[in-house]
């Protein structure tokens, strides 16, 4: 068989090569991912973490969850030893009532001055009308002293008694008014046991509040992720027994260069695939997006350079979602977020939720 002419081989090599550079332009004009509508980041999916700690120092009486288990609000995780405390409370509620029986002894004071004060002021009524009585008379003899119907004598006698008399009135007074000081002082008495009362209340309230907080609890439905201490241990106060993670609360981190960071709107739609099951795009929404740079480098000249000033933004997966898929949430998992940039586009058929709430 005859060979080729050389010409007709080098016009179909040339073909074939700019062939292949027409592929390669052409590849390099495709937009990337979906078009420009949409972006996406490399990020993990984590969960806001709480620390469960003693609000006092004491010592761990038992802890009644292990690492990995599931908790539900108000279930109770560990509890403290309160013996001191329960022996403190008990102190406490013993001088509650020791100001309860100061009360009534005082109150019973205020009664006994207040009968002093009436016997006090009865006795002032007598005085006063031994006083008239007495000063009557005088004015009597002295009309008869001057008539020469009465002598001398007489008369200083009845001075003599009206002025004891009005003694007496004025005694009389004076213990109206020792009374008065009396009713005062008991009544001062009164408010002092009652504020003593008060106090030591107070000081019960305080008491249970602490062994109330000796008991560990959960607030929230999350999974155990470390047990750091064991039934035995001594802590001081704020010291950490379990880290919970809320699984009610999980969302993806990742990172967007600033032209697009912009264009991300806080509430928009977002996808999350997880490299562990790429089968399943999960919906997500857009809760963070940073005001600031998170890194940028020290000096920015090139369109390059500018691409590394980068913006955290965060993806959260809606929590009705989570209840239902509880046991199979887990962080740390690596992935991808997509976020949709513009608002009109339709997501694509790859991003489309399949997996219901």
């Amino acid at each position: 068989m005859p060979k080729p002419p050389r010409h007709l081989l080098r016009a179909l090599i040339a073909a074939a090569v700019l062939a292949g550079i027409a592929l390669v332009t052409w590849l390099e004009l495709q937009p990337d991912g979906y078009g420009d509508g949409f972006a996406s980041g490399n990020g993990r999916i984590e969960a806001t973490e709480i620390n469960i700690a003693t609000k006092l120092g004491g010592r761990i009486a038992r802890i009644l969850v292990d690492e990995g288990d599931f908790v539900e609000p108000g279930q109770l995780l560990g509890e403290m030893d309160t013996s001191v405390l329960q022996a403190q409370l008990l102190q406490a509620e013993a001088q509650a009532r020791q100001a309860e029986n100061a009360i009534q002894t005082a109150r019973a004071q205020v009664g006994l001055r207040e009968s002093e004060r009436s016997a006090a002021e009865a006795l002032l009524l007598q005085r006063q009308a031994e006083h008239n009585a007495a000063r009557k008379r005088h004015e009597r003899i002295s009309v008869l002293v001057q008539r020469n119907a009465a002598s001398r004598q007489q008369l200083d006698d009845a001075l003599a008694a009206m002025q004891s008399a009005e003694a007496a009135v004025a005694s009389a007074r004076a213990q109206i008014h020792a009374t008065e000081a009396g009713i005062a002082a008991a009544r001062s008495q009164v408010i002092e046991a009652e504020s003593a009362l008060d106090a030591t209340r107070a000081a019960v309230e305080r008491i249970a509040a602490d062994i109330n907080d000796s008991k560990l609890t959960a607030d929230r439905k999350a999974r155990v992720q470390f047990r750091t201490v064991q039934p035995g241990e001594v802590l001081g106060a704020g010291g950490r027994v379990l880290n919970l993670v809320d699984l009610t609360d999980v969302y993806m981190t990742f990172f967007l260069p600033e032209r697009l960071a912009g264009r991300v709107a806080m509430g928009s739609d977002a996808r999350i695939i997880i490299d562990a099951a790429p089968q399943y795009v999960i919906p997500a929404t857009v809760s963070y997006v940073s005001s600031v740079a998170q890194f940028t480098p020290k000096s920015v000249e090139t369109e390059q350079e500018r691409e590394k000033m980068m913006f955290r933004i965060r993806a959260r997966i809606d929590p009705a979602l989570l209840e239902q898929h509880i046991e199979q949430v887990k962080t740390g998992l690596p992935g991808v977020a997509w976020l949709k940039l513009d608002a009109s586009a339709e997501w694509p058929d790859a991003l489309s939720v399949n997996i219901g709430n």
